[in-house]
């Protein structure tokens, strides 16, 4: 009987190889969109009456929840032509920080309900990130390890992000196409991917400045790997675009407002939420001015954030020359420098830092490589499910549960 068990599983277990590549994908985001509804109704079932959603949530609560409001207000109301001020005069927040593509594609595709078309789009992109982080993983990993990537990626702390009203899953889904479409040298799609990230989520500028590490990248290494004209021409239009689509959100705000700082206003809007008093946007002040902020609330010394900040940024330049990391190409790993480097310059790191991670992505391709390693991780993913959406996302009631 034992033997007849192995013989089965072998079957089984070549009838998995032999299916391709986006049916196996597409089994394993079903069954982790199924583990994470799990736990959204067995969070949401003990949900405490004083949370954001009340005592006994529904699915659809959660879906609506959080930001999603504001992209449905994109989608039905547009953005403000006065920008909303408090007693002071100081601009409030308000739609110009939500980027419009996700909000009128969750729209278009509701069937006249908006919630409807934002589960929708939020559950496609998310396979189809799935596909094309295989596809840019499987150019430098072995099959095994470009799977384990998408099961880990599929089931991530933040995995619910797949199936609410966020813009989260639909920019990973043209990150990772373009990351894709770099690795391959497909020119063409990036100059179409580059508008759709920039117009669906911050962070454009970031992709800018990957263009502009490759291409130091590539013209250092021509001999080994030669460098054509036209080559130039691409990497140096495709920054100049997506440097102009990254700074345009600005101009259209500015325009539509007549003030010509009505988006830094906007986005500085939830920053005075914790800091009041800033009067201006500085590059790289967010990081330094919240380290001790956060040690302060945890009740230790200031000066400690600041070591906590300079540890931190060390270990993430450390970890791209490890030989896991090394491993997924340079794409992957001047991305992740980029991204880093752009949060460092423009964010205010608070309790939505973990989302704002999620573009960093790609690297779970330097998860273990062990059996047991793979399986840990998982379970820890799940469990850091479980946590996000019990303690952030389902029973939000306080400042540092806002996900």
């Amino acid at each position: 009987m034992a033997h007849d068990a192995l013989r089965a599983a072998g079957r089984v277990a070549s009838a998995w190889r032999g299916l391709p590549a986006a049916a196996r994908i597409a089994v394993i985001y079903l069954l982790a969109r199924l583990a994470t509804t799990a736990i959204m109704l067995i969070v949401a079932a003990g949900s405490p009456p004083d949370s954001r959603f009340g005592a006994d949530p529904t699915l659809v609560d959660y879906v609506l929840g959080w930001d999603a409001q504001w992209y449905w207000l994109v989608a039905f109301e547009g953005y403000p032509s006065e920008l909303p001020l408090d007693e002071h005069g100081v601009v409030r927040e308000n739609a110009w920080a939500f980027m419009p593509v996700y909000a009128l594609l969750a729209n278009a595709l509701g069937f006249g309900v908006w919630g409807v078309g934002a589960l929708i789009v939020s559950l496609v992109a998310g396979y189809i990130a799935c596909l094309a982080l295989h596809a840019l993983l499987a150019r430098r990993l072995e099959p095994d390890a470009a799977s384990w990537a998408v099961v880990l990626f599929a089931s991530a702390p933040l995995a619910a992000l797949f199936q609410v009203g966020y813009a989260e899953a639909l920019f990973l889904a043209f990150l990772m196409l373009a990351l894709l479409a770099l690795s391959a040298r497909r020119w063409a799609w990036l100059y179409l991917l580059i508008p759709l990230m920039g117009y669906t989520r911050p962070g454009v500028l970031a992709f800018a400045l990957l263009l502009g590490l490759y291409g130091i990248h590539r013209w250092l290494g021509r001999r080994d790997d030669p460098l054509p004209t036209a080559h130039i021409l691409h990497i140096l239009a495709l920054g100049a675009l997506a440097v102009a689509v990254g700074f345009s959100w600005q101009i259209f705000a500015a325009i539509a407002t007549g003030m010509p700082g009505a988006y830094l206003e906007t986005e500085l809007a939830w920053r005075r939420g914790w800091i009041p008093g800033i009067e201006a946007f500085v590059p790289l002040e967010g990081w330094v001015r919240a380290a001790p902020l956060w040690f302060s609330l945890w009740g230790l010394p200031e000066w400690l954030g600041h070591v906590a900040l300079v540890v931190l940024v060390a270990g993430a330049a450390i970890m791209l020359f490890t030989p896991a990391v090394r491993r997924l190409g340079p794409e992957i790993r001047l991305w992740t420098a980029s991204y880093v480097l752009y949060l460092l310059a423009v964010f205010f790191p608070q309790s939505s830092t973990f989302r704002l991670l999620l573009p960093l992505s790609p690297l779970w391709g330097a998860a273990p490589r062990s059996r047991i390693g793979r399986w840990i991780t998982l379970a820890l993913c799940l469990a850091g499910q479980w946590i996000w959406i019990a303690a952030m996302y389902g029973s939000g009631n306080t400042y540092w549960q806002v996900p």
